[in-house]
């Protein structure tokens, strides 16, 4: 991996999309920034780029979200990461990587189809809270998907979009969850050889994107009324799913 024009050129809207997204302004499409690292280098070099880039996010975003998580949502996805980074680590070297985009494609669309049906009342919508066993196995899905791609978002979602949360709430609730879960991946991440010299000096250069990012995602989630956060953040699932799809199958 070179750090040049053509990489800053990509690397640069990424990492500041990453980081809007952290912030809290379209929630949960933060992973799309290390597919599309992916059309200029190997995806291994693209996820250990953005693991230290996503933890300096998580610092950023969690001063900005302190104590406003909702606690228990919060516990029941990180634990149950737990097996899912373990999986994750396991398969690293023998996986496809293209089977588990097209999987997180097919959750985050599959999931937009889910509560339109919903809202359209093509669905009863008795029940519709997931409970403490959905959270667990989300949260270990999106352990997986975390560790694989750092497509972690989606899978959360599924879960924490049915629990009726403020979009504020929402929010520091994936904030609080993604800064443990990305924690816990970087011992595996060292042990596998998934850094490099040449991601961490594009690391050096791409940090302050990354902060500008946060900044601006805190700014416009502050702005932007729960109804029109939620609808953004369906969309962005969408776009990134059917991404991620493509990606798959080309």
């Amino acid at each position: 991996m070179v750090v040049d024009a053509t990489f800053l050129l990509f690397a640069t809207p990424a990492v500041l999309f990453a980081g809007i997204s952290k912030g809290g302004f379209g929630s949960g499409a933060a992973f799309a920034a290390a597919p599309f690292l992916a059309l200029v280098v190997e995806p291994g070099e693209a996820i250990g780029l953005m693991l230290p880039l996503l933890m300096l996010m998580d610092l950023g975003a969690v001063r900005a979200y302190w104590r406003k998580w909702d606690a228990e949502a919060a516990k029941l996805l990180i634990v149950g990461s737990l097996p899912g980074i373990a999986a994750g680590a396991a398969l690293y070297t023998v996986a496809n990587a293209d089977l588990f985009r097209l999987l997180i494609g097919l959750v985050a669309l599959g999931f937009v189809v889910y509560r339109l049906a919903r809202a359209r009342g093509w669905l009863a919508t008795r029940g519709h809270i997931m409970g403490r066993t959905a959270g667990f196995g989300w949260g270990a899905v999106a352990g997986l998907t975390s560790f694989i791609s750092h497509a972690g978002g989606p899978p959360a979602a599924v879960y924490l979009l049915t629990q009726g949360f403020s979009k504020t709430t929402y929010q520091a609730t994936t904030v609080i969850t993604f800064w443990a879960i990305n924690a816990v991946k970087l011992p595996p991440y060292l042990a596998l050889g998934i850094f490099t010299r040449e991601t961490l000096i594009a690391d050096l250069f791409l940090a302050p994107v990354a902060l500008l990012g946060i900044w601006l995602g805190v700014v416009l989630h502050r702005m932007v009324p729960d109804r029109w956060f939620f609808m953004l953040a369906y969309v962005f699932l969408t776009i990134t799913g059917a991404k991620l799809i493509f990606d798959a199958l080309t």
